[in-house]
């Protein structure tokens, strides 16, 4: 094994990690940090030339068709090991030769015109209900939850996202609200349950859009909440309030002046925004070659400037920013752990490569959140600068005021129905 041990002798500094190789070598890297430490055992001969053109996406792919196994701990531990070390594994020359490559191909990759982006969401988001209901909370909210204290469930900070978004979009009775990438319609659902309010959700899932419009008619919801299987683009109607929280990464980076100028052409005269996407403290990069490939084809997370760029372009007023760190990493952890209780569930849904694929996934944006450069933003943009009150203490006054409603809604045993 020349070429991970020559990677590895480099790269792992802090923790430690053991290598058995296909002849019952053993090697171990690191040691000189504290830190986390892992046993792999690599049965692929071939495994040693493929890591050194793309150690990122060689080591999933590995871990997927089983040459690659985690002895001494879980594939948890062993991408913990990699992100600690994650600087050094940067500047490693396939990871180099790699990124060159990937940021020469960007537009490419994330070309995303209406057909494409249909596509693309069919590879994710159309697994099947069953799969997401393994590790989603019961409102089935894939996307960012919200810890004010670190110590709420997943299905408290689910609810906790839902209820700051919405204080944030400070909604009037009789507002129309369009809600871009709805999901399985929890938000739009939850903004007409304390707001006399009319929704339009749009997804392009047929499975999300079916989903949700049941969910909508049987709380009784579906005078005032519709959900429809449409592209943003292709949306002509104006309303007072748009929201959109996990799917600015579909847009593509070189599609965000347009999405904003849509965004801005959508609202009425004193409209509101909120978008809440992924985003980095890092500079504009690119996709993660093992995500691009096999989870969110054409899928990227803007920058922060690449983000206010489009914004400014849009002729838009920035009217509050807000960035969750560690936020979404907790909310990974809770999905990883429920879906490893419920693996073998996944097996039998899909089967064995399946599963290590997304235990892989989960694990790895699980790291990226906790001790890599991602976070979450959430951007509050508007048509006047005087389109929401000039403090932020409308929002904890609003969130209260949701809670006494949401108090009730227990009180009463009609919380919100399985998404099933």
């Amino acid at each position: 094994m020349r070429f991970l041990s020559l990677l590895l002798r480099k790269a792992v500094r802090k923790g430690r990690l053991t290598v058995i190789g296909p002849d019952g070598e053993v090697e171990t890297f690191g040691g000189s940090e504290p830190g986390p430490a892992a046993t792999i055992r690599i049965t692929d001969r071939a495994f040693d030339w493929k890591i050194a053109f793309n150690p990122e996406l060689k080591a999933a792919e590995a871990y997927m068709e089983g040459a690659l196994t985690v002895e001494d701990g879980s594939i948890h531990d062993f991408l913990e090991v990699f992100f600690a070390n994650k600087r050094s594994f940067d500047v490693s020359a396939g990871q180099t030769f790699w990124r060159t490559m990937a940021r020469r191909a960007k537009r490419l990759h994330q070309h995303n015109p209406v057909a494409r982006s249909r596509a693309n969401v069919k590879h994710h988001y159309e697994l099947g209900d069953d799969l997401f209901g393994l590790f989603l909370d019961e409102d089935a909210q894939y996307s960012c939850a919200y810890f004010p204290t670190g110590c709420e469930t997943l299905e408290e900070a689910q609810l906790a996202k839902k209820r700051h978004v919405t204080a944030k979009l400070n909604l009037r009775d009789g507002q129309s609200v369009l809600d871009i990438g709805c999901g399985w319609g929890g938000l739009a659902l939850y903004m007409a349950r304390v707001s006399k309010v009319e929704v339009l959700g749009v997804t392009l899932s047929q499975d999300q859009a079916r989903v949700a419009t049941a969910r909508a008619k049987a709380m009784g919801l579906a005078d005032r909440v519709r959900f429809e299987v449409r592209d943003y683009r292709e949306i002509t109607e104006r309303f007072d309030r748009i929201v959109s929280v996990g799917m600015l990464e579909h847009v593509g980076a070189h599609h965000l002046a347009g999405y904003f100028r849509t965004v801005r052409d959508r609202m009425k005269p004193n409209g509101v925004a909120l978008i809440h996407s992924i985003s980095t403290k890092s500079p504009p990069g690119v996709t993660g070659p093992f995500i691009r490939k096999y989870i969110f084809p054409g899928g990227y997370s803007p920058s922060l400037s690449e983000i206010t760029g489009a914004v400014e372009l849009s002729g838009l007023w920035v009217l509050d920013v807000e960035i969750w760190r560690q936020h979404y990493g907790f909310t990974l952890r809770e999905w990883r752990r429920r879906f490893a209780a419920n693996r073998a569930a996944a097996v039998e849904l899909y089967d064995e490569r399946f599963a290590r694929m997304w235990e892989f996934y989960l694990s790895a944006c699980e790291c990226v959140f906790l001790y890599g450069s991602s976070n979450v933003v959430q951007i509050q943009i508007g048509r006047e600068r005087d389109s929401v009150p000039i403090s932020r203490d409308y929002i904890a006054e609003t969130s209260r005021a949701y809670k006494d409603i949401e108090a009730q809604w227990t009180a009463s045993s009609s919380a919100l129905p399985l998404r099933a």
